[in-house]
Parts: structure tokens; C-alpha cells; sequence
């Protein structure tokens, strides 16, 4: 039993249960362990959460870094970032449910550890779009709101997608990227 197989385990309870509705008993059973049996591994569920928080943003910083840092124009790189964003969601269903739907749960001490991750892996995506905009190949007046916009889109696909569904998780990034990039207008 390592670290990790409990952090994969938690990960799943908090997605069915909840960060409040999972218990330690529950996470300790996922695993096959006697709850005093994980004290000896974690010391809390806000030690998991923050792990998990932790695992997700660097997992999805690493698939995101490096498509920005790329010789392409920005609208390329956008679209690369939106479909390899998506699909570590739909990969990672678990783990980024955890950090998209439970980071409210942290206390504030790590919530003010977790914050910094976070406005950098945003800032991933802000820099692309600010790049956009100077190469004039983007017209917005506010890069922050761009992002906090498309944002919220991907990370509701989480809450309706199903790779049993009529699209890939590919094909939505595409509809996405044709969304943000060129819009309704005809």
C-alpha cells in the first residue's frame, strides 16, 4: 500500500461522497486498510485534499506548459491547450473532479498554500491569450475575464461528459476551440 494508492483511492471517495460526506473510515476501506492503519500514511483528510489538489494542478500544469511555451501563434496554442486540458479531464476524471469541485473545502492555511499553484497554472493560459492580443491575432478587453470564462466551460464538461457519448472528448475541444476563437456570428 503506498502513498499514492491511497491518494487514488481518496480521490474516488470524494468524487461519490463529497469532501464533507467522505469519512477517513471510507477511504480507509477503498483501500483495504483499518482506519488506524492510514493514520500511519496521512494525518487528516485536509492533508489528502491538499495532495490531491496538489497532484491535480501540477498534472495539469505539465500537459498545459508545454504547448505554451511553444513557437506557434497563439491561437494554435490555444487550441492544443484546450484539447489537451480536456483531455486530462476526461482522462483524470477523479482526480480533477476533486480539484474542480472540492477546493472549497480546503482549510485556510492550505487554502493560501494551494492559491499560488493555482494562479499559475491561470496564468498559463493568461499569458497565451495576453500574446494573442499583442500579436493582434486576439481583440479583448479583458484577458482575465477570457480566461475565467473558458474556464468555467471545460471545467463544467466534466459534469455531462461520457465517453459513451456522442462525441469525443477531442471532438468537444474542437467545438470549443471553433467557439472561443471564431464565435456564433455567422
Amino acid at each position: 500500500m503506498t502513498r499514492d494508492d491511497i491518494l487514488d483511492a481518496a480521490a474516488q471517495v470524494f468524487r461519490q461522497k463529497g469532501f464533507h460526506g467522505a469519512s477517513m473510515s471510507a477511504i480507509a476501506e477503498a483501500v483495504n486498510l483499518q482506519k488506524a492503519s492510514l493514520y500511519h500514511h496521512v494525518t487528516s483528510k485536509q492533508e489528502i485534499l491538499l495532495a490531491l489538489l496538489d497532484r491535480a494542478l501540477g498534472m495539469l500544469t505539465d500537459h498545459i506548459a508545454g504547448i505554451a511555451s511553444q513557437s506557434l501563434p497563439a491561437d494554435q496554442k490555444l487550441r492544443q491547450m484546450i484539447r489537451a486540458y480536456l483531455s486530462a479531464l476526461a482522462e483524470n476524471g477523479d482526480l480533477t473532479a476533486v480539484l474542480l469541485f472540492e477546493h472549497r473545502s480546503l482549510d485556510k492555511k492550505s487554502h493560501a498554500r494551494h492559491v499560488p499553484q493555482r494562479d499559475k497554472f491561470e496564468g498559463l493560459w493568461r499569458d497565451v491569450i495576453n500574446e494573442g492580443i499583442q500579436t493582434k491575432v486576439f481583440d479583448l478587453k479583458d484577458p482575465g475575464l477570457a480566461v475565467r470564462a473558458l474556464m468555467g466551460v471545460m471545467n463544467w464538461t466534466l459534469t455531462w461528459y461520457s465517453p459513451e457519448g456522442g462525441k469525443t472528448i477531442e471532438q468537444i475541444a474542437d467545438e470549443y476551440s471553433d467557439f472561443v476563437l471564431k464565435g456564433m456570428l455567422k
